[in-house]
């Protein structure tokens, strides 16, 4: 009876064993989500019978992704179970990118080559290192660190509010969700009950830069200042993460402050402390992480074009976050300068940036552009029809909604619950491509090209 099984049917171990490491990485990210949507789907995880598949596919892809766009209320719809889930799924999903393809591989049985450590290598540091194994446990070892010293300063502050176990549970949840840049709550309004508590914003706050900087930069800061070890330069990645992050959170925050200081649903009404500190808070958490203090639909036209810049530009390369990434917004500014000043070649702080690292910038920018440019449109078409969502002015929020999907920001204008279920699973997809879609880029245009033994004719053409 075997032999009449026709061979194409037969799966073997070994046929997984050939996938690319990119695939591997994006394979990982499906399997993790298709067993989050099985928990979710469950009962137990639910406070309301059980959520519906399209619903608890929404959530658990929003949580691997890292997102934070909900469709169900998580303090109030999911059991504690449920919150459990979407827990373990945002820390797997803030790691996933780092560490999904090297895991996956390693229980595959497959052993890594140069190529494919290289490759992976690449999501988290600029060029390759001997020890891989030691690369991994450094970012496991310095994640678990963080998130429970920002677990222990939240604690001491939630334990004089809520009931010692209703502290820990949410100490812990909103310590991985901030550093894995998740956004997710386990408070029906996200933060905005503690938005003149300076403790738990600059803690959240903290959180959500570390985990948005990226290993690279948390490695060269640690080497830089030790002084045990002889010091070494920072690198450039490091300059210009630091440089390009800073100016986008001090200007955001500029920005949010002076448009929405005396608007009376947002900022207009709150002291000058929390004027000060919700616009902050809410620059850092635009980005990537997906938290608010306030009101996000209450917020004006000018400030939510602002944020959809911000958030499309999302953390840094090799980060918990998504986005476009500061360093790719870097080179196409280095790029823009030298076009407009007549050189060749491109730099910052004195150093050439590599023709391949401009080609890949222009490359996922342009690809982001038209993912986005897409999903925009088909949100457009699947909520034509929506009673809630018919005017011309709601293709802004489907908009804003698109770019926080797409750049795993997790921030809405309050529209995501009355989506369709077609426009749900848009989203859905938005969020899975915002969280692997520039690294499967990055990684498919990095292999070397197959040079041919002949070269097409030169011919210009008129452009701009």
């Amino acid at each position: 009876m075997l032999k009449a099984i026709p061979r194409k049917i037969v799966i073997k171990l070994g046929s997984y064993q050939r996938l690319h490491t990119t695939q591997l990485v994006i394979l990982s990210f499906a399997i993790v989500i298709i067993v989050g949507t099985i928990l979710l789907s469950l009962p137990i995880s639910s406070n309301k019978g059980h959520l519906s598949f399209i619903d608890a596919f929404f959530t658990s892809t929003s949580a691997v992704c890292v997102t934070g766009l909900i469709v169900v209320d998580t303090a109030k719809d999911l059991s504690r179970f449920g919150q459990s889930v979407i827990l373990l799924l945002i820390q797997l999903g803030g790691l996933g990118i780092m560490t999904f393809g090297v895991v996956f591989t390693v229980m595959l049985g497959r052993r890594i080559n140069v190529k494919d450590r290289m490759l992976v290598q690449g999501t988290l540091y600029h060029s390759p290192l001997k020890d891989m194994q030691q690369l991994i446990r450094s970012v496991l070892i310095a994640t678990i660190s963080i998130e429970l010293i920002g677990f222990a300063i939240l604690l001491t502050r939630w334990i004089h509010i809520f009931p010692l176990n209703e502290a820990i549970f949410n100490a812990l949840f909103h310590s991985v969700s901030a550093f894995c840049n998740a956004g997710f709550s386990t408070f029906s309004d996200s933060l905005v009950a503690f938005k003149g508590d300076s403790v738990v914003n600059f803690t959240i706050m903290v959180l959500i830069v570390l985990g948005g900087l990226g290993f690279l930069v948390h490695a060269d800061v640690r080497n830089f200042v030790r002084r045990d070890t002889p010091r070494k330069q920072l690198s450039l990645h490091t300059k210009i993460t630091l440089t390009f992050s800073a100016i986008l959170i001090i200007v955001g925050a500029l920005f949010i402050l002076v448009i929405e200081f005396n608007n009376p649903e947002t900022l207009g009404d709150l002291s000058g402390k929390e004027r000060v500190l919700s616009a902050i808070f809410q620059s850092v958490t635009t980005r990537t992480a997906g938290f608010n203090t306030i009101s996000i639909g209450a917020l004006t036209n000018s400030v939510l074009c602002f944020m959809m810049f911000l958030m499309f530009v999302g953390a840094s390369s090799g980060s918990t976050g998504g986005g476009i990434k500061v360093s790719t917004l870097a080179v196409l500014f280095a790029i823009f300068k030298s076009r407009i000043s007549g050189k060749e070649e491109v730099s910052m702080f004195r150093r050439t940036i590599p023709y391949e690292t401009r080609s890949r910038c222009l490359t996922i920018f342009v690809a982001s552009i038209f993912v986005l440019i897409f999903f925009v449109i088909a949100l457009s078409i699947s909520e034509s029809n929506n009673a809630l969502l018919n005017s011309r002015g709601d293709f802004f929020e489907l908009a804003f909604e698109a770019v926080s999907a797409l750049g795993t920001a997790g921030l809405s204008t309050g529209i995501t619950n009355k989506l369709s279920d077609t426009g749900r699973f848009l989203i859905t997809c938005m969020m899975f491509i915002g969280r692997v879609g520039p690294l499967t880029v990055a990684l498919a245009i990095g292999r070397k090209e197959q040079k041919g033994v002949y070269q097409y004719a030169e011919e210009n053409i008129m452009v701009g």
